[in-house]
């Protein structure tokens, strides 16, 4: 430490700068900063959404993709602000951990297959089919079923090789929900989880993995996250819906199944969207929930704010990252929520003027 008797003006200039850089630093490094943990599936717009969060409020958001288990078993220990899962938690759980969960953005899985001179759309299927194909009781593509429904393909008579995720997934868990709905004996036999036995067919890890291999093997079909489907280049499949439809798999068909899903009802979100209602509804949509502590910490106030952008402010970034976002009276409805379930000294914590 040293100090200037006589300071001239220029000094002083000098040394009110120097402090005034300090403050500046000082600021930035005390400012809030908000950590997350989980899902992969929707990192790509949680990512986009804390830069643009960032330069609007200076809030940090850092959140770490390392699987929906992993974001289960952060917010837990409460080693996270948040967590975030593609697995809806049942209310059992929730309470049990006294944590809440809400849909923050949804997707779509969709089907892709490696079968040369075949163009996206054009391949339709019922959840039965895929079904019985991933159960191993349809093996070829010139089965009578798959014919049925596709009566203009010339499909080959070449044996099916179904592509599953061999390591836990939310994406998994979607998929097999979905199957478990439109058959009994996906049901009975295989049921629901984000990590299966599999009667049949190849494994790989990750949405990149599956549509990897997906690539490399001539006659396969795979179930992807929509980002996924896309880059892969291979065509995708149309699948029918609740209503007998055929929709495209897009952010449309997304945000219909989010609309058309019956939510007041699920307790504690706990839902999947997939075989929704709706002419135009994707069959097999995901959404994505995020987790937090029922008794409110540090900086639960600044996460409903952070959500509350996201959901109002962020739609548009979600869109061209194909995201559809959570439709405005879904959202209404999540908050009226947060305000019942999250307290703070008795009070609740979410209380918009």
């Amino acid at each position: 430490m040293f100090f200037l008797k006589k300071p001239n003006s220029a000094i002083a200039l000098a040394a009110v700068t120097v402090i005034s850089g300090l403050l500046m630093v000082s600021s930035h490094l005390s400012a809030t900063e908000l950590t997350g943990a989980g899902a992969t599936f929707p990192y790509p717009i949680y990512s986009k959404w804390a830069a643009a969060y960032k330069e609007k409020t200076g809030v940090n958001i850092n959140y770490q993709a390392i699987g929906s288990g992993g974001g289960l078993k952060q917010i837990v220990a409460k080693t996270v602000d948040f967590g975030a899962s593609d697995a809806p938690q049942t209310i059992e759980w929730q309470n049990q951990n006294q944590i809440i969960q809400f849909p923050m953005v949804v997707s779509g899985i969709v089907p892709i297959v490696n079968i040369k001179g075949l163009k996206s759309g054009l391949l339709k299927m019922s959840g039965t089919i895929i079904a019985d194909i991933y159960l191993g009781k349809i093996t070829k593509w010139s089965d009578p079923a798959i014919k049925a429904m596709n009566p203009l393909l010339a499909l080959p008579d070449m044996p099916i090789t179904p592509i599953y995720r061999n390591d836990g997934s939310g994406t998994t868990y979607n998929f097999s929900s979905y199957l478990a709905k439109v058959s009994a004996t996906w049901r009975e036999k295989i049921g629901v989880a984000t990590a299966l036995e599999w009667p049949v067919g190849l494994g790989a890890k990750g949405n990149d993995g599956v549509s990897s291999l997906a690539t490399r093997v001539n006659g396969s079909i795979a179930y992807v996250e929509s980002n996924y489907a896309k880059q892969s280049q291979l065509p995708f499949v149309l699948v029918q819906n609740k209503q007998g439809n055929f929709p495209m798999p897009t952010i449309a068909s997304y945000e219909a199944a989010a609309a058309n899903a019956n939510w007041p009802a699920a307790k504690g979100f706990f839902l999947t969207l997939s075989d929704q209602p709706g002419k135009e509804s994707w069959p097999i949509a995901s959404a994505s929930f995020i987790l937090i502590q029922k008794n409110a910490v540090e900086n639960t106030e600044e996460m409903f704010k952070f959500f509350d952008w996201a959901y109002r402010d962020g739609d548009r970034m979600a869109r061209s990252l194909d995201y559809a976002p959570i439709p405005i009276p879904v959202v209404n409805f999540i908050q009226s929520t947060w305000t019942a379930g999250v307290m703070s000294n008795g009070k609740p914590v979410w209380n918009p003027k």
